[in-house]
C-alpha cells in the first residue's frame, strides 16, 4: 500500500466508493419501506452511516481492490469486489446482532445494501474499463479523431489468439486499425461476433471479403496453422494486393503472451508448417532441474537454442564451451541480460583439447553433457577433411571419455542424417562418432545420439544464403532441380533433443521425425514469393550443379538398423545389429576403432585427404566418397 498512498487517484477511488456506500444504504431503506421513510428510520440511517462507511472502506482497502488500475479491470477484480461486499455485509450483520439483536433493524436492508454496493461499484469499474478500452468500437475513435486514417484489417482466426489481438487493438489508441471482421473455418462461428466484430466467413470466402470490405492488411492469428494454410493465405493476399502479418507459432510463444507486438512478417518456417512439439516437461525437468550442465558448441545455432531451452528447467549451473569468441560472448550476454540467467561460466576453447576438457570436468563436474560442437559445412570439410577428424571425431571422443571418467549422468551427442550412407566427409565423421558412442557403453554414464536433418535458419542453412541473394536481386543459386532435404525449425529440433535425452537408457541412436523432404528449388521459389517477387520473372533461379560431397536425397536410416517407435510420436530409436552383439563385441569394437582413429590422426597431421577418406571408408563401409573432389 506504500506506493498507493502516494497515488492521488487512489483517494479518488476511495471517495467515489464512500459516496456509493452512502447511496447504497439509502437506496436499500427506500426499497425496503417502499420509498416512504419515517423520521425514526431516517435518524437510523444517519446513525449507522457513521460506522458502516468506515467499516466498509477498511474492508475494501484490505481486500486489495484499490491496488488495481481501473483501466485494466478484469474478472478477478469483480471477484475481489464480491468478496469484499460479502465480508462487509457479514460484519455489519454480526455487529448489529451483537449490539441490539436486530431490535429495530430490518435484516433485508443490509442484504440489499451488499447487492447494491456490488452493482454500483461494479458498474463504476465497468464504465471506466469501457471508456479506456474503447469497446464502443472504432467508430467512436473515428468520431473523436476524424483526421486519423484508420486501416481496415481482417483477422484470420476467431479463437483465443484472435480475441486477444482484437482486444489490444481496441485498447490501444496508437494502433490505427479498424477490424472489419474475422475469418474462421469453424462453421459454427460464422455469423457470430467477438466484441461486436462479426465472423464473416471461412478461408474459401476470403477473396470476396477482402474486396467487399476494402481490407488493407491481414493479421493471421492461428498459432497452430499448417504450412499449406499459410501458403494459400499468402497467395490470396498477393493476388488481392493486401499486406499480411502472422502471430508466431506456439513454439515461439514460450511465455504464453499473445500480443500485436509479436505479429511479424511471414517466414519460411511458417510455410514449412511444422506442428508444435508436445513435450514431457516433467520427464525433462527430472534430469535437468538443479543439475550442472555442459553444452559444447554453445554459440552455434543448435547449441545456443539448447541453452535457451535448458534454462527453462532451472539447472543449477551452465558451463558454456565454444571455439568462437563472438558466438560465445553473444550467448552469454543473451542469457544474462535477456533471460536473467547468471549461473553460467563461459570457456573459450576446443573440445579436442584434452587438458582443457580434463580441467573443465574436474572443476565444474557437469552431470549432463550436450555435445553440439562440430563442423557441419559439407563442401568445406570435403576440402579440409582433417578438420572433420580433429573436431568431429577426436573432439567427440575426448568429450565422451571425459564424461565417463568423471561420472557424468548423461551424454547427448547431436548427430545428423548425413551419417546415413554418407557420401561426404562430414557425414562419415559423424557416423564414426556414433560408433564411438556405441563402443563406450557404460553403466554409470548414459551415452546416446540424436540424429536429425537440416535446421531452418541455422548458420549452415540455405535460407540465409537465399535471402541475401534475393536482397541483391538474384540470381538464387540451387545446385540441382531435384535436390531435396529434410527440414525442421531450430526450437523444434532442440526441444526434441531434450525429450530424447529424457528417454535414453544408454547406447541408443534416436532419430527425429522429419516429416516430408522439401525440394530446395521449391524452397527458393517460396522465399522469392515471400519477398514480394515472382520466381523466374523478377528473380532468376540458377542451377550450379551438385557441390563436393553433396547428394540429391537425404536418408534417415541405413541398412542393418532397426527402427523402433518410442512413446513420443516424433522420436524413433535405431539399434544397429552390431550394437546388440554383446559386451565382448563392444570391447573388440572399441579396440579396432581406437586403432583406426590413431591412423586417421596420423593422416590428418599430414593433411593427407585421400588417405583420410580411404580410412573412413574402412571404418564406415557404407561410405561412398565422390572421386571428383580436389583435396590437398
Amino acid at each position: 500500500m506504500y506506493l498507493q498512498i502516494k497515488n492521488p487517484k487512489m483517494y479518488l477511488m476511495i471517495f467515489s466508493d464512500v459516496l456509493i456506500f452512502a447511496i447504497s444504504i439509502v437506496i436499500s431503506y427506500l426499497f425496503r419501506f417502499e420509498f416512504s421513510i419515517s423520521p425514526f428510520y431516517f435518524q437510523q440511517i444517519k446513525t449507522i452511516l457513521l460506522w458502516i462507511i468506515p467499516l466498509k472502506t477498511i474492508v475494501f482497502i484490505f481486500s486489495g481492490i484499490y491496488r488495481g488500475m481501473w483501466r485494466y479491470t478484469s474478472i478477478r477484480d469483480f471477484w475481489l469486489l464480491a468478496r469484499a461486499c460479502l465480508l462487509s455485509t457479514l460484519l455489519i450483520l454480526a455487529i448489529i446482532l451483537y449490539m441490539s439483536g436486530f431490535k429495530g433493524y430490518s435484516r433485508s436492508i443490509f442484504f440489499m445494501d451488499g447487492v447494491f454496493t456490488f452493482l454500483l461499484v461494479g458498474g463504476k469499474l465497468m464504465a471506466v474499463r469501457s471508456y479506456y478500452s474503447g469497446f464502443a468500437n472504432t467508430r467512436i475513435r473515428e468520431e473523436l479523431f476524424p483526421k486519423v486514417a484508420y486501416k481496415n484489417v481482417l483477422i484470420i482466426g476467431a479463437g483465443d489468439a484472435g480475441e486477444k489481438i482484437l482486444r489490444e487493438i481496441f485498447e490501444n489508441n496508437q494502433l490505427h486499425y479498424k477490424v472489419v471482421g474475422f475469418i474462421d473455418d469453424d462453421p459454427q462461428k460464422k455469423g457470430r461476433s467477438i466484441h461486436g466484430v462479426p465472423v464473416l466467413g471461412n478461408l474459401g470466402n476470403i477473396t470476396t471479403i477482402l474486396e467487399k470490405e476494402d481490407v488493407k492488411e491481414i493479421l493471421i492469428a492461428i498459432p497452430s496453422a499448417k504450412g499449406n494454410q499459410i501458403r494459400n493465405i499468402v497467395e490470396t493476399c498477393k493476388d488481392c494486393d493486401v499486406s499480411y502479418k502472422i502471430l508466431p507459432g506456439i513454439g515461439e510463444l514460450i511465455d504464453g503472451r499473445v500480443s500485436i507486438k509479436v505479429l511479424r512478417d511471414i517466414s519460411y518456417e511458417d510455410l514449412l508448417g511444422r506442428p508444435p512439439v508436445q513435450l514431457d516437461t516433467t520427464g525433462i525437468r527430472g534430469y535437468l532441474y538443479g543439475k550442472t550442465i555442459l553444452i559444447t558448441g554453445c554459440g552455434g545455432s543448435i547449441g545456443s537454442e539448447l541453452c535457451r531451452q535448458v534454462i527453462k528447467y532451472q539447472p543449477k549451473y551452465l558451463v558454456l564451451l565454444d571455439a568462437g569468441e563472438t558466438n560465445l560472448f553473444n550467448i552469454q550476454m543473451e542469457l544474462q541480460n535477456e533471460n536473467k540467467f547468471n549461473q553460467c561460466e563461459t570457456i573459450l576453447g576446443q573440445v579436442q583439447n584434452e587438458l582443457l576438457m580434463e580441467d573443465i570436468f574436474k572443476k565444474y563436474k557437469p552431470q549432463i553433457v550436450f555435445h553440439a560442437a562440430a563442423y557441419k559445412h559439407v563442401p568445406m570439410l570435403e576440402k579440409n577433411p582433417w578438420e572433420a577428424v580433429f573436431n568431429n571425431i577426436i573432439g567427440s571422443r575426448v568429450a565422451m571419455e571425459m564424461a565417463i571418467k568423471h561420472h557424468a549422468e548423461r551424454f547427448v551427442l547431436v548427430s545428423t542424417d548425413k551419417a546415413v550412407r554418407p557420401v561426404n566427409v562430414m557425414g562419415a565423421s559423424k557416423r564414426v562418432t556414433e560408433l564411438i558412442m556405441q563402443s563406450l557403453k557404460n553403466k554409470d554414464t548414459l551415452l546416446m545420439a540424436v540424429r536429425f536433418g537440416n535446421v531452418i535458419g541455422s548458420s549452415g542453412s540455405v535460407v540465409p544464403v537465399f535471402r541475401r541473394q534475393i536482397e541483391k536481386g538474384g540470381p538464387v543459386t540451387v545446385t540441382h532441380p531435384e535436390v531435396n532435404r529434410y527440414f525442421m525449425t531450430i526450437p523444434e529440433s532442440t526441444q526434441l533433443v531434450l525429450q530424447a535425452a529424457a528417454m535414453g537408457k544408454g547406447g541408443e541412436i534416436f532419430i527425429l521425425e522429419m516429416g516430408t523432404p522439401v525440394k530446395i528449388a521449391d524452397m527458393a521459389r517460396d522465399l522469392i514469393r515471400l519477398s514480394g517477387k515472382e520466381p523466374d520473372i523478377d528473380i532468376k533461379i540458377a542451377y550450379t550443379g551438385l557441390r563436393d560431397g553433396e547428394k540429391l536425397y537425404e536418408e534417415l536410416i541405413t541398412e542393418g538398423e532397426d527402427i523402433l517407435r518410442t512413446r513420443h510420436e516424433k522420436i524413433m530409436v535405431l539399434r544397429s545389429n552390431d550394437y546388440s552383439s554383446g559386451l565382448k563385441h563392444l570391447q573388440n569394437m572399441k579396440q579396432v576403432l581406437n586403432k583406426d582413429i590413431e591412423e586417421l590422426i596420423k593422416y590428418s597431421m599430414e593433411h593427407n585427404g585421400s588417405a583420410i577418406k580411404k580410412k573412413l571408408k574402412e571404418i564406415v563401409p557404407e561410405y561412398t566418397p565422390q572421386e571428383n573432389e580436389t583435396v590437398l
